[in-house]
């Protein structure tokens, strides 16, 4: 069970970003949101300053004492890097977590990063490694899938006005699970990883899931089949109409146009 008590405390006393208090409690961004704003969370000048201040100065001591990789030609960061893009296998994100920087910076450094001989040969270790030992398991393969099958397109963005849609921070967002991100005439473009195929490799393992999990996927799969149903539906309607101004016989087009009008109507 949630224990909001403890999250809000989490919030109140540190300078943790919401997307990161989300993800270190296991909860849903929006979730999140809703909740800090029902409850009117406020957060302590003082005691954050000083919790912050605290948390920034043994963080780094913390990172340098965590036995990571016994390498002379690295440095401790770029062990952390190491150690997050085989955890993530994300560059930019691995360069956030390893440099604490923003996402432009990590996304430009990542990459440079993967072209150094002496991290991409560590990072081909401890990929070998991790597969000998049998760390990387299925609940390692199964929760990449998790994330991308219970996206909610919402936790990217946000209309402050209900109608001029924005990208939130990218900072905030993981971006793992994005597979194209960009402006366009018409606004910021957001596509996440192919939600129907992370849907249909996890019905496969059901048995893997939890009950909570299980649920969900159920969920999901029954979204994702109404919302395709109703598309192609559209796209029947569409077609249909456009043959039917260009034909003089038309009796099998009205009967699914009126087909599709007794569906609409009983469908509530």
């Amino acid at each position: 069970m949630t224990n909001w008590d403890e999250i809000q405390r989490d919030w109140e006393t540190s300078k943790i970003t919401l997307a990161a208090l989300a993800e270190k409690h296991d909860v849903k961004l929006g979730t999140l949101k809703s909740r800090k704003s029902r409850d009117k969370w406020l957060r302590d000048a003082t005691k954050t300053k000083k919790v912050a201040t605290l948390t920034k100065r043994m963080q780094p001591k913390k990172k340098e004492l965590e036995p990571v990789v016994e390498s002379d030609n690295l440095t401790d960061k770029q062990r952390l890097f190491c150690i997050y893009y085989i955890k993530y296998f994300n560059a930019t994100k691995a360069y956030q977590k390893a440099y604490e920087c923003a996402y432009t910076t990590a996304r430009v450094e990542g990459h440079r990063h993967l072209a150094n001989p002496n991290i991409s040969e560590e990072i081909d270790r401890m990929r070998s490694e991790t597969l000998s030992n049998k760390k990387l398991s299925a609940d390692d393969v199964l929760q990449k899938y998790i994330d991308i099958a219970f996206a909610d397109i919402g936790d990217y963005v946000h209309s402050e006005t209900g109608y001029m849609i924005e990208l939130k921070p990218l900072e905030e967002l993981d971006m793992s699970i994005v597979s194209e991100v960009g402006n366009t005439e018409n606004g910021p473009k957001i596509k996440l990883a192919d939600k129907m195929k992370a849907l249909d490799m996890l019905a496969k393992y059901t048995d893997l899931l939890s009950d909570k999990d299980r649920e969900r996927l159920l969920e999901e799969k029954l979204k994702a089949e109404i919302a395709k149903t109703e598309a192609d539906a559209d796209f029947s309607i569409e077609r249909a109409e456009k043959l039917k101004g260009n034909k003089k016989d038309t009796g099998l087009l009205d009967a699914l146009l009126e087909g599709r009008k007794l569906y609409e109507q009983n469908k509530d």
